[in-house]
């Protein structure tokens, strides 16, 4: 007899989900099961009985024999299907509710992508999940609504067309000619580059590309891209190109200018903030007198990190690399004249 599954936990229902095709199967394994010897279902009596054509049973019938691996075979002498073996239960997507809840979450997390080109594919790869379900699962969905949410400061302004371009060639690996306009620069350029890699880092995109005219690895925002066209080259990405390494010493996603070891101060109003993330992989934490704090990262550079510095206003304090102190201090100089200080 094959080990069954056990069946999974159930959840409060007042939504269920719709799943015809998973429920169709249910109940042509309950035909099989239930059938007199004598009388065996075929795809005519069933698609009479589940009012559907006779072709649909058929790809039904394959994909239970198939796929769920259940040991269906047709009698040639009885002109029908039975099971070759005993079957007690109808296989199903087995989820616990934990598992449920992680579904949820990146669902909601997910809804800040509505009106991208992902949209049609997240939302049929959730649907594909949702016939998978067993009967026994389902959800309270105006309760989630409620409980759970993602909120973004900033959306940013993107071309969509480009985003899919962008995404396309780059699972493709399909060279692509940008026209691509710096910040500050009148006129677009054109670069020749090969998509590695698409990401979206804290709520903006990025381009990961070799630039043939650069001959390196360089960072693209899509934002900035005005024109994308396939070349017709295709590309091999390098087996040592990963986006951790690429942003291994980066504070955000600048590539590497040198090694730079950053300590920053931060006073007491703000420390508990400090201490409330990883900003980091490299960062370590020490206490300071008073109740600050002091902050020691190993970065790859300073363009990102001075940013985020100047956010915290007059609450910190940078005392290393000297290059990051006399930036921030002319920045600060600035800001305070502009200001009529």
């Amino acid at each position: 007899m094959p080990k069954q599954r056990p069946k999974p936990k159930a959840v409060a229902a007042t939504m269920p989900l719709s799943r015809p095709p998973l429920e169709r199967m249910m109940r042509i394994h309950q035909a099989i099961r239930s059938a007199k010897p004598t009388a065996l279902p075929n795809a005519s009596t069933l698609a009479r009985e589940l009012e559907v054509s006779a072709k649909t049973i058929s790809r039904d019938l394959e994909f239970m024999r198939d796929r769920l691996n259940l040991p269906l075979a047709y009698d040639d002498v009885r002109f029908g299907y039975h099971y070759t073996e005993e079957v007690d239960s109808f296989p199903t997507l087995q989820i616990s509710e934990g598992e449920l809840f992680a579904l949820l979450v990146a669902e909601k997390a997910l809804q800040q992508y509505r009106g991208t080109p992902f949209e049609k594919r997240l939302v049929g790869a959730f649907q594909k999940l949702a016939r998978s379900l067993p009967d026994t699962v389902s959800l309270n969905l105006a309760e989630w609504d409620q409980t759970i949410s993602f909120h973004t400061s900033a959306e940013p302004m993107l071309d969509l067309a480009i985003i899919d371009t962008l995404a396309t060639a780059a699972s493709q690996r399909r060279q692509l000619r940008l026209r691509y306009r710096k910040p500050n620069a009148a006129e677009p350029e054109e670069r020749v580059v090969d998509p590695y890699h698409l990401a979206n880092i804290n709520g903006d995109w990025y381009l990961f590309a070799f630039d043939h005219l650069r001959k390196a690895i360089r960072t693209f925002v899509p934002g900035r891209i005005v024109g994308a066209q396939p070349t017709g080259e295709v590309f091999e990405r390098p087996a040592k190109f990963t986006l951790p390494r690429e942003l291994k010493d980066s504070f955000g996603v600048h590539s590497r200018q040198g090694d730079f070891t950053v300590v920053v101060r931060f006073d007491p109003a703000v420390s508990d903030y400090i201490r409330e993330k990883r900003w980091h992989p490299s960062q370590r934490l020490e206490e300071a007198d008073g109740g600050g704090v002091v902050l020691t990262l190993r970065l790859g550079s300073l363009v990102e990190v001075e940013r985020w510095i100047l956010g915290w206003g007059g609450a910190v304090q940078v005392t290393a690399p000297p290059e990051l102190v006399e930036s921030v201090r002319l920045a600060a100089t600035r800001t305070a004249r502009r200001h009529g200080a």
